[in-house]
């Protein structure tokens, strides 16, 4: 045991650099049909990778779908005050 405690510390790296990083992780993992295979290349994503690359791909998923739930909130209630947001202030 290292002694460290993952639920009492704070993460090392922000959770937007954790999901660059894992985004990054897949575009490496990522296998073209096209390109020779060699004996020992692994297919696809290791195996030990695939519980932390899905729950990266969980957390994206949360995030972005969260995000356009708050977006479209806000557009209501903008609506309902009868302000129309700007296209400069919104973001994709």
């Amino acid at each position: 045991m290292s002694g460290h405690d993952d639920a009492s510390d704070p993460a090392p790296l922000p959770e937007s650099v954790r999901d660059h990083l894992g985004h990054e992780l897949r575009t490496v993992y990522t296998v073209d049909a096209s390109e020779p295979r060699y004996l020992g290349d692994e297919p696809g994503i290791p195996h030990k990778f695939e519980p932390q690359i899905k729950r990266l791909e969980t957390r994206l998923k949360t995030h972005e779908e969260g995000t356009e739930a708050v977006g479209q909130a806000l557009d209501r209630i903008l609506d309902a005050f009868g302000v129309a947001p700007r296209d400069d202030a919104r973001r994709e």
